[in-house]
């Protein structure tokens, strides 16, 4: 994954997304992804939700697209930031979506959610790191030849997760 959303939240009937510090006795610490960083408790009455498990709806029914492969399809598209703002048009909001997930449902896919998706993306585009090592990756299993590719780049991804087991 391109971006790390496990620990970015949305918080309900506040603007911005926030930084899950910690757990606390009330609630959670969570830190504003901004210029100032401001940190607080977020308790129980307010209603949380975590970018890692918020998907986009496609045309079949059963089938979404997670946030995260949504930001990897706009940075590739679009780059660091989207000029798509609050003030811009139903066209363009749907020109904007439609060049990033083609497939997208248009009858659950509000503007509003479009709106927060490319607000959503200028924020953790600036404040949240984007790893490029698996984009690598990805381009050479789909270079031609890439059938035997994989086979031998198995025993390194093996290697490397016993690295990280016994750190």
């Amino acid at each position: 994954m391109p971006v790390d959303l496990k620990e970015i939240a949305s918080i309900a009937g506040m603007s911005g997304l926030y930084r899950i510090i910690s757990p606390s006795r009330n609630g959670i610490v969570v830190e504003a992804l901004d210029e100032k960083a401001n940190r607080f408790v977020a308790q129980a009455k307010h209603r949380i939700s975590l970018l890692s498990e918020i998907s986009i709806y496609q045309d079949d029914s059963e089938e979404t697209i997670p946030l995260a492969r949504v930001f990897e399809l706009i940075r590739e598209k679009h780059g660091e930031a989207v000029s798509i703002t609050n003030k811009s048009s139903n066209a363009e909001l749907t020109s904007f979506m439609e060049s990033v997930v083609p497939n997208y449902d248009r009858e659950r896919v509000y503007m509003s959610d479009i709106k927060k998706l490319s607000g959503w993306y200028n924020i953790v585009s600036k404040f949240v790191p984007f790893t490029e090592a698996e984009n690598t990756t990805t381009a050479e299993a789909e270079a031609p030849g890439a059938e035997t590719e994989p086979v031998a780049a198995e025993p390194e991804i093996k290697a490397k997760k016993a690295k990280k087991s016994s750190e």
